[in-house]
């Protein structure tokens, strides 16, 4: 699921690469998946995600002073007046939402090391507060130019297909839209024992977008995260079921204005 993963990473290109990203959990878990998903059984569904979770251990100063400084309001146009755009968009009940960095909740990185540049209006991680747990929601556009710099390409194949090693996806449907975009929902159970300090993430929904002028959506709703700096128990379920995030990736508002 690398070019999945690619669509969510942090840091656009042009910006360089902060010394310490989300990019590199993901990766790093992603690497350790794929080997115990070998070693084991395809049925094996492992680690890679936008989440967060339980460890009910990770609390105390170093994790509450750096989320304090990840949530902060900005201002309209930051992270509150992001989030507040957010919320009208989803579903009633899905939860409090917080604009938040995942490198600086999860790997105690500073908000200038985390600092991303964004193409989309809405893009972003997101933390979702229901019923005492925590889940996160993250969006990312690629316009075409990045897509292209990234996979060799724009024509993405069809992820619903199994190929070589990968599991196949979970409730995974692929439509062709009546704007002429293809998109892409699937679930991962996430099912993972983790080791080494390893990142360990609850169930998500997952989303691809593939626009007609080659750009990208793509869109991760997750039930937390499990491992140090968690930020709470996980969300007994993704924030958002399969319809839902389906009818959410069609909103134009989450695209950069044409």
């Amino acid at each position: 699921m690398n070019e999945v993963r690619a669509l969510l990473e942090r840091a656009a290109e042009d910006a360089g690469r902060p010394a310490v990203s989300t990019e590199g959990v993901y990766a790093r878990a992603s690497r350790i998946r794929f080997r115990r998903r070998a070693a084991v059984s395809v049925a094996a569904l492992a680690v890679v995600a936008a989440g967060g979770a339980v460890l009910p251990g990770a609390t105390g100063p170093a994790a509450t002073d750096r989320s304090s400084v990840a949530a902060a309001p900005v201002g309209e146009t930051g992270a509150a007046g992001k989030a507040d755009r957010l919320t009208a968009l989803l579903p009633k009940g899905v939860g409090s939402v917080e604009q938040v960095s995942l490198a600086v909740l999860i790997k105690d990185a500073s908000p200038g090391e985390a600092k991303t540049t964004y193409t989309g209006p809405l893009d972003g991680e997101y933390m979702i507060r229901k019923d005492g747990g925590t889940g996160y929601l993250v969006l990312r556009y690629m316009g075409r130019g990045e897509v292209a710099k990234k996979f060799g390409g724009t024509k993405q194949p069809d992820l619903c297909e199994t190929r070589g090693d990968e599991p196949s996806r979970a409730d995974c449907v692929r439509e062709k839209l009546p704007d002429g975009s293809t998109l892409t929902t699937w679930s991962d159970s996430m099912e993972y024992a983790g080791r080494d300090s390893t990142p360990e993430w609850g169930p998500e929904r997952v989303g691809r977008l593939q626009l007609k002028d080659g750009s990208l959506l793509g869109m991760r709703a997750s039930s937390g995260y499990l491992g140090d700096r968690s930020q709470g128990p996980l969300l007994t379920s993704p924030p958002l079921d399969q319809e839902q995030l389906r009818a959410l990736m069609q909103r134009p508002e989450l695209l950069p204005a044409r």
